[in-house]
Formats: C-alpha cells, structure tokens, sequence
C-alpha cells in the first residue's frame, strides 16, 4: 500500500489524476493494486530532498533521490526513477521542476568527481548522509572526498544515464531550459564526463608495450571478485577497439573483461542525443567530439563485440578486451544485451540481437 499523503515525499497533480484514470481501466484488482503502488512510488518514498529553486541563494531547482533507505543517490537509478515521469511533467509545473533539480544535482556531482556511481547528499540539504562502511577501505584513483561520494565504483553507464536524464528533458522542454536547468553547470559536467570517456578509450600498452597511463582504479578487500577490480585496480588489460573501458557494470559487480557491450551500446545512443542538444545550446567542440566517440564505440561494437555462436549464429557479446576474449552472458540490470532495442541501439528485429536473445533466454546463459 501506498504510504498516506501526509509521509510522501512529493505529490504530483498530473501523476495522481493519471494513476486514477489508469486505475479505472484495470480490471483484475491485484495488477489495479499493485500499479497503484507502483506508479508514483519515487514521488511517494524517495525525494529525499528538493528545493524549488528561486528562492535565496539557490537559484536552481535541485532534487536527491534516494534508491532503497540509504540517504545516498545512485546516477543510474535516480535517472531510471524520475524518467518515467517525464511525460507528466508538461503538465505539472512542480513535477517539471523535481526533475530539472534532479539533473541539477548530478551535473553538480559529476562535474566534481565524475566517477563515482553514488553520490552523498549535499550539505546544504540538511540530509544526515549514508554511510558506506566498505568505502571507509577502499583504494581509489583519482581520490575521492568522503564528504560528498558515496561509493566510487566507476560505471559508463552511470555517465549515459546522466545524458539520457539531460537530453529527454531537453527534448520535452522544447529546447528552453535555461530558467530550470544550470547551464554553466551543466555545461562543465557534460565536458568532464566526455573529455574522460575519450581517455577510456586508450589501451592498457602504448605502440612500445610501455603500460599507459591509468584514468581509474578501484581497489577494496573483499572476500569476493566482484567487489575489487583485476590489474591493482586498473581492470584486465585491454587494446583499443573504439569502446569504452569500464570497471564495473550495471549491478555494482566489477567486469571480467572492460569494454561492457551494452554499457557501450546505451553510450553510443546518448551520445548521439548528447551532440544534438549540445549542437543547439552552442557547444559545438564537445558535440563534435561526443558525435564522433559514438561513431567509434558502434564500430567496435559491431567490429569486437559480435562473435559467431556455434549454436546461435552471430550474437553480440557482454564484454570484450579487443585480444579476442570475449563473455557469452547477459545481466539482469539494464543495459544489457536483452534491453539493446529499449536503449535504442538497435531494432526489436535485428537479426544478430534475435539470435542474441535466444541465447539469453536459454540455458546457455550462465
């Protein structure tokens, strides 16, 4: 059940009058109830904090989202949380702004330290901060401040969802977001992120097999793989294809091999939607480059990231290193390999992501 109207955490008009005009056209009284539930759960339970903006020193809107019961907002998860809202907003001007403060709040993140996956609550929200009792040991590069990251376990996807977030808005807005969104901000996070995806892309050996500088390192002692990364932190060697290195993936698990398909895949996509706002809001050197990295990490998808099954025919892979290694295997979070037509990387009809689905969805996928 949902929580009473006086412990939500945000009441949106438009998405109350939706949920009762959906209610009433769903007849089995289980699925009405549990739709009920669904639909403005974010709203209900995890605006933790939120400032309309215009108001003193914040000029902005900014708005935490919390994922679970830890005062702690995930990229990913905030941008998959507020997104579906997104088509109520045009109709609800506080509803518009919660999800403005909320791409607010992650360009502020991202532009400080763009490689985190979970980001503290700011001072200035009053929020008593989750804490991450495996963070207090872990050996990252670059360093992190405790006092704003919650965990810096450095994810591509994170990154995308960030874009993703920045661009639907941008699109639904009609191009006018200046009097919503930080440009400056904005502007200086989208750099960031773009200017370090580029790095990643480099291989671990330069032309004289001379180990290449290191962008990232997660390092934490755990008694289990997928909490650390291989190579002292570095992740497994890799040579360059056009993708993008990451260390872990969507489930906070490290990678096996780093070049993450479906991470790539989703990047790829946003990329393109990135270089087109920018190219109207007037950065036209970050949309060249934003423009021109997607156009790579498609062909080392499709370059790298193809094998043929001997099963399946060709199918895409989950990670690859660019030596030939490659991982037949999918995850449940999103991306991945199955979500590949909802990223918007390719149609529900491809033949090489239908017969990567068949393996997904058989035994052979571990």
């Amino acid at each position: 059940m949902r929580p009473p109207p006086e412990c939500r955490t945000f009441t949106s008009a438009a998405v109350e009058a939706a949920l009762s005009r959906i209610s009433a056209q769903i007849v089995n009284p289980d699925i009405r109830q549990l739709f009920a539930n669904i639909m403005p759960n974010t709203l209900d339970t995890a605006i933790a904090w939120h400032h309309p903006g215009k108001n003193g020193t914040i000029s902005y809107p900014y708005t935490f989202v919390i994922t679970g019961d830890i005062n702690a907002q995930w990229t990913r998860d905030s941008t998959n949380q507020l997104l579906p809202l997104l088509p109520y907003a045009a109709a609800d001007a506080s509803l518009n702004a919660l999800i403005a403060g909320l791409i607010n709040m992650q360009a502020e993140q991202i532009a400080a330290y763009p490689f985190a996956n979970a980001y503290k609550p700011p001072k200035r929200s009053g929020l008593v901060p989750g804490e991450n009792s495996w963070a207090k040991g872990d050996s990252v590069y670059p360093p992190f401040d405790p006092h704003t990251v919650f965990e810096a376990k450095f994810e591509i996807d994170s990154l995308a969802a960030f874009f993703k977030l920045s661009t639907a808005f941008w699109r639904q807005q009609q191009q006018e977001t200046d009097h919503l969104l930080d440009m400056g901000v904005w502007r200086q996070a989208v750099t960031v992120a773009v200017e370090l995806l580029v790095q990643l892309q480099e291989p671990t050996f330069d032309s004289a097999q001379r180990l290449t500088e290191s962008m990232v390192r997660f390092v934490r002692t755990a008694n289990a793989p997928t909490e650390t990364s291989f190579g002292n932190g570095r992740g497994n060697p890799i040579r360059r294809t056009g993708m993008v290195r990451t260390l872990f993936r969507p489930s906070d698990d490290s990678v096996i091999f780093p070049f993450l398909v479906p991470a790539n895949a989703m990047l790829a996509v946003e990329l393109r939607a990135l270089a087109d706002m920018l190219d109207k809001t007037g950065n036209i050197t970050i949309a060249s480059h934003s423009r021109r990295l997607a156009d790579d990490i498609t062909h080392g998808i499709y370059e790298f990231g193809t094998v043929e099954h001997p099963k399946y025919g060709k199918v895409f892979t989950y990670e690859v290193d660019g030596y030939g290694s490659h991982l037949l295997m999918d995850d449940a979070n999103v991306p991945s390999l199955l979500a590949l037509p909802y990223l918007g990387f390719v149609d529900a009809t491809d033949p090489i992501y239908l017969n990567t689905r068949r393996m997904v969805l058989s035994p052979d996928n571990p």
